[in-house]
């Protein structure tokens, strides 16, 4: 690959890396710090989930904790897969029968942390740093 179209290749996962992830832990937040927590293990528990309230916490710490790590392509492959699983059960179970329109930004996280899970952070993460440093 020519150096011109591997820096593209590194920007480019670090754009999408980047607005994923503040988009959302910006998401996440309010589950996280609005206080209705109770009203989303409700929601967990209707979908037919052992443990709601558990279930409800892990989502919503996937999407804020997730987010945050996925912004600065840190533990990004393990961020985006709890972030892919999070959003595919949004869109595919939670949201199922509605119509597109209801479930268009859960697809669209869910596509965008399945390429992250896939191809990872990129050159320009904290993730290749961790990695050159170990090597040394």
């Amino acid at each position: 690959m020519s150096e011109t179209k591997a820096t593209l290749l590194n920007f480019g996962l670090l754009w999408l890396r980047v607005m994923t992830g503040l988009g959302m832990a910006y998401h996440g937040y309010g589950k996280v710090f609005g206080g209705n927590m109770h009203k989303m293990a409700e929601g967990v528990a209707a979908m037919g989930f052992p443990a709601p309230e558990f279930f409800a916490w892990a989502a919503a710490l996937s999407e804020f904790a997730g987010g945050i790590l996925l912004a600065l392509g840190l533990f990004t492959r393990p961020a985006a897969l709890f972030i892919l699983i999070t959003m595919g059960v949004a869109a595919f179970i939670k949201h199922g029968a509605d119509p597109f329109q209801k479930k268009e930004l859960a697809l669209a996280y869910f596509v965008a942390a399945g390429a992250l899970a896939l191809m990872g952070a990129g050159k320009y993460a904290f993730d290749t740093s961790i990695k050159c440093s170990c090597k040394k």
